[in-house]
């Protein structure tokens, strides 16, 4: 893990920490010190008037926006109860904050957010959230691809299942970006964003 630099206009991008996907068993990180280190990163961008993007996963009642495609497992036939897609109250409540809706695993795919990132010049995003093999690797995955510098902050992100972490971290991260800690990450910020 090593960090250089953060860009003049990088955001925290935060995957799928909301009431439904926060409430399941996860490892290596507890849901809750997720949503904690999380917090206290969207905090220190928001302090220094750098975009939060709150990025929630959600269906319609008969799953018509779910992703067509046939597959072993997944959100097909199952029902979700009410609230379950609600972004944690610990994230919530703050007006400048960008709330996006994804209906797959890629933030940036379907969306919007490579448009309203762009309007506002980021050239550098932060990932955080649940899960790291899912959701913010596959976000993780297209930013690269859209030519963002990615900073994947691995102690604020968690899995179903620890292997798949420990391999999107020690194999795929690398080879998409640069990877460190939540405290990492915020003396970064301190020192680059004065």
């Amino acid at each position: 893990m090593s960090l250089t630099t953060l860009d003049p206009r990088t955001a925290l991008v935060v995957i799928d920490l909301q009431n439904g996907i926060v409430g399941m068993p996860v490892q290596p990180h507890a849901a809750s010190d997720v949503v904690a280190r999380t917090a206290e990163l969207a905090e220190a961008f928001r302090s220094r008037n750098l975009p939060v993007v709150l990025v929630r996963v959600s269906f319609a009642a008969d799953g018509a926006d779910a992703v067509p495609g046939r597959t072993e497992r997944g959100p097909r036939g199952l029902a979700f109860p009410e609230g379950w897609d609600l972004v944690v109250d610990e994230l919530s409540g703050h007006a400048g904050d960008i709330h996006v809706t994804k209906h797959n695993w890629s933030a940036l795919y379907g969306t919007g957010l490579d448009a309203q990132l762009r309007r506002r010049g980021i050239t550098q995003i932060v990932l955080t959230g649940i899960a790291t093999s899912i959701g913010v690797e596959s976000t993780a995955r297209d930013a690269y691809a859209h030519g963002y510098h990615v900073t994947l902050a691995t102690d604020a992100m968690s899995d179903a299942d620890a292997g798949a972490h420990a391999n999107s971290v020690e194999r795929i991260f690398p080879r998409l970006g640069e990877s460190g800690t939540t405290a990492e990450i915020l003396e970064l910020l301190a020192k680059t964003h004065a």
